[in-house]
């Protein structure tokens, strides 16, 4: 019998207890939609437990497959650096996949219209309201593109502009884009964060919408969040289940 590798959720950690708590309210929601999977949560920085710490117990209790998820919405430097050079340093008994991290998705892109209309939008207004889509921002090309095009596909769903924005390492910030959609003629302006938790980057992001009518929250524990979660573990899975001829 197959016995399903252990999901351990890797998030990058804060000084912000906001963060940790979403992080945890995030993996049991993706407990309750899949009973009897193992869910472990590891941190890369400033909480407990650590990445390191979780692989060891693991390795410890006899567990011989894990898939690693990244909790982060867009492939840059901790996706393709970090947590790679963590997993390397794993016990040599544990077979680890990497799995994908979790943006770009479709289901992302509906629990950014959750958190707007949890913050008083309705469909009714996605023609005559322009989105910003404001995400932590990186130093990564790749990264800063896979924003860019989101915010593309997202536009085209009916919204009257949707535009990227920055809170750290790249351009617009918030506001720039705030001020760009009322130029532009949008009835309304929301900010939509594009992040998993609260942090010091949020924060920013929240600021910035001052000029903005609407500002939704986080991502957060949405379930289309965890559901885009065990997407990527089956995605992970998928190799190991054909090779067993499942």
């Amino acid at each position: 019998m197959y016995d399903a590798p252990v999901l351990l959720v890797i998030a990058h950690g804060s000084r912000d207890p906001r963060h940790a708590a979403t992080v945890h309210a995030l993996v049991e929601r993706v407990r309750s939609l899949r009973p009897g999977l193992r869910v472990e949560t590891g941190f890369l920085d400033f909480n407990v437990p650590s990445v390191h710490g979780v692989l060891q117990s693991l390795a410890a209790e006899g567990v011989r497959d894990v898939v690693a998820l990244p909790l982060l919405l867009t492939r840059a430097f901790h996706a393709k650096a970090d947590i790679p050079a963590v997993l390397r340093d794993a016990p040599a008994r544990l077979r680890i996949r990497q799995a994908e991290v979790l943006g770009p998705s479709p289901l992302l892109l509906s629990a950014l219209e959750r958190r707007l209309y949890e913050a008083g939008l309705s469909p009714a207004d996605k023609s005559s309201t322009g989105v910003v889509l404001a995400s932590a921002g990186s130093s990564d090309p790749e990264a800063i593109a896979v924003i860019a095009d989101i915010a593309r596909e997202w536009w085209h769903t009916g919204w009257c502009a949707v535009r990227p924005a920055f809170a750290s390492a790249s351009l617009p910030r918030t506001e720039d884009a705030v001020r760009e959609l009322r130029a532009l003629g949008c009835a309304r302006v929301a900010v939509a964060p594009y992040v998993l938790a609260p942090g010091f980057l949020p924060d920013r992001i929240a600021r910035g919408a001052a000029g903005a009518d609407v500002l939704a929250e986080v991502l957060g524990a949405a379930p289309e969040v965890a559901g885009v979660v065990l997407e990527r573990y089956d995605g992970a899975c998928r190799p190991a289940l054909a090779a067993l001829g499942a």
